[in-house]
């Protein structure tokens, strides 16, 4: 036995669905516990159409004791009231018990009627249903059943498959059912919805569509139901009703009858739909709701009936998505007509022909046939039948710009891929870069260590620098050089200046940004500069104020300059400094750097003026 709980709020009533429930497990024989008072009216309560059972709550409402059981309790379970009155209902009936329990409780202790419907389901076929009402009375707890066997009559009732999909299309359409057994009346919600009301009490006692036919219509009604009294199994018409709000409304009715082999009417089931023109326009209904819940969203679509070229209703966003107005757009196949994608648009026809049942598709919809206003959508429809009905319910959503991103996000991943293998290949170079630079120093100035290692630590501090700065973004194109060179100066002030009390200062264009390919030499070259001064203008070590300033600034839109100087001892011989080994390193950056460097001499110092270009081949998109 499985058991599922759902609560209808728009009914007020909890509907339980039990799943292949056996009798023999309903009810145990144990002996009686209790003495049960006479009740009186038995003979007439066996009698009646709904059966009857009474519970006296027992320690405090957490068990009952069963005073009595309706016949129809009786009769399925082949026992007698003897055999489960007196008796806890937790102890005769424990599958009861379970279900049971929750709700007798709720009702003892609130005092309150409550409303519940029971679904009895066999091999997932729903074989019969009650409709329950628990009241509290004369301290005990009285259960009045209403039950309807399924599989003794044609009745069209909504097993769980049904459920979920009818329901919904009745909860936003205006078509709806009902069935009559006994002379009892069960309406779908979609009747309601054609109504414009809600439930009330007495509604199961009469027919709440007939009674509000004109009286032009009212021999139409006689004839229609004289036949099919009379043995017509089916009758198919269009009656005129005015709703309680005075709204007129044409309504398709089909009424299905089934009769016992004397030819009594056992049942009767009808479907019924609003086919007026405009009245559905005038009213609010469940799906104004629905739709209102959609209105302002303009990349989903709700499509009610999408498949129904007369009877359907879409959200704002669908006219937002092919740019019409709901006023000058008339719903037909041509609507596909716009769709790039060919087979998506056979899908969609095998949809609307039948031949399939569900539709989940992607394409491209050029809007107004205009190939340069395209749209990426997705939509999903699903078709279902109810009754002798089609219906269909979708979603149609805008992923233009989802796509959009999605498709720049790849190319970007490509791309990052491209910057990566570049970062790999430079960083390659640059460690060849400072290898050769390190070979040549070491046999330049094999008895000075020291010089070497200082020389390299700058090397690297300035690559590490351009490592960290660039090689974290995708932009090649426009490196700031304010901030490359501030950074190096505090990385030289840490390893070089508080050693040797030098001061690092600079001044930098704070708009003058450089490619990859210039910045890369021309950091070094600086670097070369800079320990070229370090090494040869402050021979004594205890001199103050020792200083080493860049100046860096943009010539005119293609050329900048860099002009370092220091306070330092000056040259006595250029000739001689500028054929040393850092001179020659200074030499070939400029000229990979595609610049002009020159030496000048100062009052105080000596100096350099290198000259370059801002702009050099860029190897690289980014």
């Amino acid at each position: 036995m499985r058991i599922e709980k759902t609560y209808r709020k728009l009914e007020d009533t909890e509907e339980v669905s039990i799943y292949d429930i056996k009798e023999s497990e309903l009810f145990q024989y144990v002996p009686q516990e209790f003495e049960i008072p006479y009740t009186p009216f038995e003979k007439t309560l066996n009698h009646l159409g709904n059966d009857l059972d009474i519970f006296i709550p027992y320690n405090d409402g957490e068990d009952f004791i069963v005073h009595r059981l309706g016949l129809s309790a009786l009769v399925r379970g082949h026992i007698k009231q003897s055999d489960v009155a007196g008796r806890l209902l937790s102890k005769t009936s424990p599958g009861f018990y379970n279900i049971l329990k929750e709700p007798l409780k709720e009702v003892y202790e609130t005092h309150k009627t409550k409303k519940m419907r029971f679904f009895y389901h066999f091999h997932e076929k729903l074989a019969r249903f009650s409709n329950v009402k628990i009241i509290f009375d004369m301290e005990k707890i009285i259960i009045i059943s209403d039950h309807r066997d399924n599989r003794d009559t044609s009745l069209h009732v909504p097993d769980e498959e049904y459920d979920e999909k009818a329901n919904l299309i009745e909860y936003f359409s205006q078509t709806g059912s009902y069935y009559k057994i006994n002379d009892r009346y069960s309406w779908t919600q979609g009747i309601y919805n054609i109504l414009n009301r809600g439930r009330e009490e007495n509604d199961e006692y009469f027919n709440i569509v007939f009674d509000l036919i004109i009286p032009e219509d009212k021999p139409l009604l006689e004839k229609m139901l004289k036949e099919m009294d009379n043995g017509r199994t089916n009758y198919e018409s269009i009656i005129r009703i005015r709703t309680d709000d005075g709204v007129l409304k044409y309504i398709e009715v089909n009424l299905y009858s089934k009769f016992d082999e004397n030819n009594h009417l056992i049942s009767r089931y009808g479907l019924m739909k609003d086919v007026s023109t405009d009245s559905s326009r005038k009213m609010t209904r469940p799906v104004d709701f629905l739709l209102k819940g959609f209105k302002n969203n303009k990349k989903l679509a709700l499509l009610i009936e999408p498949l129904n070229t007369k009877q359907y209703e879409f959200s704002q966003g669908f006219y937002h998505l092919i740019e019409a107005s709901p006023e000058e757009y008339s719903h037909s196949r041509a609507v596909i007509q716009h769709i790039v994608e060919e087979d998506v648009i056979n899908n969609i026809i095998r949809l609307a022909d039948g031949q399939i049942n569900e539709l989940d598709e992607s394409f491209t919809y050029n809007v107004k046939g205009d190939e340069n206003n395209q749209k990426i959508c997705e939509i999903y429809i699903e078709r279902f039948e109810f009754g002798s009905e089609t219906h269909s319910i979708g979603f149609l959503t805008d992923v233009t710009e989802e796509r959009t991103k999605q498709l720049e996000l790849m190319e970007a991943n490509e791309h990052q891929k491209v910057l990566i293998k570049e970062v790999h290949h430079r960083v390659k170079n640059n460690l060849q870069v400072l290898n050769s630079f390190l070979n040549l120093e070491k046999r330049a100035y094999k008895n000075k260590p020291n010089v070497i290692i200082d020389h390299m630590q700058s090397r690297l501090s300035s690559l590490a620098i351009l490592h960290e700065k660039t090689y974290n973004t995708t932009d090649f194109k426009n490196i700031n050089l304010k901030e490359y060179i501030e950074d190096q100066d505090s990385q030289l002030r840490s390893l070089i200046g508080l050693r040797d009390g030098i001061e690092f200062e600079s001044e930098v264009d704070a708009d003058l940004v450089l490619t990859i390919e210039v910045i890369t030499p021309l950091l070094l070259v600086i670097d070369e500069l800079t320990m070229n001064a370090i090494k040869h203008a402050f021979p004594d070590k205890t001199k103050p104020d020792k200083k080493i300033i860049k100046k860096i600034k943009r010539i005119d839109t293609e050329t900048a300059q860099v002009i370092l100087q220091d306070n330092g001892v000056g040259i006595e011989n250029p000739d001689k400094i500028t054929k040393n080994l850092g001179c020659e390193i200074i030499k070939n950056l400029t000229k990979q750097l595609d610049g002009h460097i020159e030496l000048f001499q100062h009052e105080n110092g000596t100096g350099y003026r290198l000259t370059f270009p801002i702009y050099m081949e860029h190897t690289i998109e980014g």
